[in-house]
């Protein structure tokens, strides 16, 4: 299909960002608007960046483009090849060729440097932010309906981000066995959430929280170790499993506080599965320990992106925890 674009697109990019998977997505959203899906095997030049040299590079963009309006270069994790080559770049951006396009991308962009203040009055600078957890569902509710068509509810998509955590490369791929896996149907429910992604973790999650509430501490560990050894992926999604768990817990409490009888507090709260057992881990803990798991499990999770623990070790830590607070 021809390429869409509104603008005539500049000869130079660079995209930054911190996050790989959102850089990349950004690189390839800018070759589909200037050269269009069907151009890109004869009209896309993609060599990595350790092997790129800078006279390769400058004259693949110098090459006139074969059955195509232009041609790209495009060159990922690029810091290494901008440091060696700032001076030839720089000589480029003075006299770009009219049918090429060069895009780099890379983590960082030291606007100090006189490429940059020569780059910034040609070239195109694409800063691509980070993704907060609060913008995370909105984030995949629109890839699935731009990627797949399908419709995901708000309720849905937190779910998700629940169960899969807040990767964003993560989450696209699990939505993507999501549309494999309902085709022909264009909604997602969270019932096949449960299904395919987190059938399994969350019934260990219950099993865990269940062992451990009703003073069952052996159990208990047994069971989160047998999760990690026996499934490698449990490390990037236990924790929001237990605090997606946690969390009915908690509204179901304050619910039942006020008034609501423990059945409707369990609908109330969604629970679809083992409400008699869910309901007596309700009544061992109390509001006050409910809420200081879940700050636990914030903790957890802080600790777990900046490297200071791992999800095992802090998950046994945590049902200790849970444990003495049953006994104090």
């Amino acid at each position: 299909m021809p390429a869409k674009q509104q603008h005539k697109p500049l000869g130079f990019y660079v995209i930054v960002g911190e996050d790989p998977f959102l850089v990349s997505r950004e690189s390839e959203k800018r070759v589909d608007a200037i050269l269009g899906t069907e151009d890109r095997s004869m009209a896309l030049y993609e060599p990595r960046a350790s092997e790129a040299q800078v006279s390769d590079i400058l004259d693949e963009l110098r090459t006139l483009p074969f059955l195509a309006s232009k041609r790209i270069v495009l060159i990922k994790d690029a810091e290494p090849f901008v440091r060696a080559n700032a001076d030839a770049l720089m000589s480029y951006l003075g006299d770009m060729s009219p049918s090429g396009v060069l895009i780099l991308t890379v983590s960082s962009w030291d606007k100090r440097t006189r490429l940059h203040k020569k780059f910034q009055k040609t070239g195109g600078l694409i800063e691509v932010g980070k993704l907060y957890s609060n913008q995370l569902p909105g984030y995949i509710t629109s890839y699935a309906q731009q990627t797949h068509a399908i419709g995901l509810e708000g309720q849905t998509s937190r779910f998700l981000v629940e169960l899969v955590g807040d990767d964003p490369g993560r989450l696209c791929r699990e939505m993507d066995k999501l549309a494999v896996y309902v085709a022909p149907r264009k909604t997602i429910s969270p019932q096949d959430i449960e299904s395919l992604i987190g059938h399994n973790r969350m019934f260990d999650a219950f099993g865990v929280i269940d062992s451990v509430s009703s003073g069952q501490m052996g159990p208990a560990i047994s069971r989160i170790r047998n999760m990690f050894a026996m499934d490698k992926s449990a490390e990037y999604s236990v924790v929001g499993a237990f605090a997606y768990h946690f969390r009915r817990l908690f509204r179901a409490k304050a619910l039942i506080s006020k008034g609501v009888s423990p059945q409707q507090a369990a609908a109330k709260t969604g629970v679809r599965y083992k409400q008699n057992e869910f309901l007596q881990q309700v009544g061992r803990l109390s509001l006050v320990q409910i809420g200081g798991v879940l700050a636990e499990l914030g903790r957890i999770d802080f600790g777990m992106k900046t490297g200071h623990s791992t999800a095992s070790i802090a998950i046994e830590r945590l049902i200790i925890k849970v444990f003495s607070m049953r006994h104090k």
